[in-house]
């Protein structure tokens, strides 16, 4: 049984490169579904179904965007962002939530935005951030895959096997150049299946250049 993917979407330029690395982890055999977070309900029944239109379209787009018009979606209402996709994966049983960076990241970089930010502390789910201009490569794919953990827990190490075995790709050795994917452990202080970053790693992270990273949380490998 494959994994399931959500890839967060709100029709922004930089969540195409949300799409873009949603469907390069996507070739590993899991699947793709989209989602939205509306934040309220209006109480006004024609200012909701605009409200509900406006977000039918934005993941439509979002399917056009990937050519695949049978791609599941859905339209979460929550008050925050992150909490509404935390719920989704857990209600859906998703392994990994996919964000674009920042859009003022310049391209090429690497930078969370406020909701990714958000179950980077503390979240349940691996996340995935795609680099700023992502959508931009004629056709993107996870060829080289490189593991930041500390000591002491194999999630990290674990999910990058997983990966190179499913999509054909090596794991390189130590930490240099510029790797297609950077799989990322948690820190050893994290409760077992939450996610912790380290002053360390993200120091590397806003170092790298070019690369996608998927963080994992402690004692929690993602497995195909």
């Amino acid at each position: 049984m494959s994994i399931e993917i959500i890839v967060s979407y709100d029709g922004t330029a930089n969540d195409d490169d949300a799409l873009a690395l949603g469907r390069m982890l996507a070739a590993s055999g899991a699947t793709l579904a989209l989602a939205y977070v509306r934040h309220s309900r209006e109480y006004d029944p024609r200012r909701e179904e605009i409200a509900q239109h406006d977000a039918d379209q934005r993941l439509e787009q979002g399917a056009n965007w990937l050519a695949d018009p049978g791609i599941p979606r859905h339209i979460v209402v929550n008050p925050s962002t992150g909490e509404g996709l935390a719920t989704l994966a857990e209600s859906e049983g998703a392994s990994i939530i996919v964000f674009g960076s920042d859009y003022r990241t310049p391209p090429g970089s690497i930078e969370p935005g406020s909701t990714a930010q958000h179950l980077l502390e503390g979240g349940s789910v691996a996340v995935a951030v795609a680099p700023a201009g992502l959508r931009t490569d004629d056709d993107p794919s996870i060829g080289s895959i490189s593991v930041s953990a500390p000591d002491g827990d194999e999630a990290a190490q674990q999910t990058a096997a997983a990966f190179a075995t499913a999509l054909g790709a090596t794991i390189a050795a130590g930490r240099g150049g510029h790797p297609d994917l950077i799989v990322v452990g948690s820190q050893p202080h994290a409760p077992a299946g939450r996610i912790a970053l380290g002053g360390s790693t993200r120091s590397e992270l806003d170092s790298a250049y070019g690369s996608s990273v998927l963080v994992v949380p402690r004692a929690k490998p993602v497995l195909l």
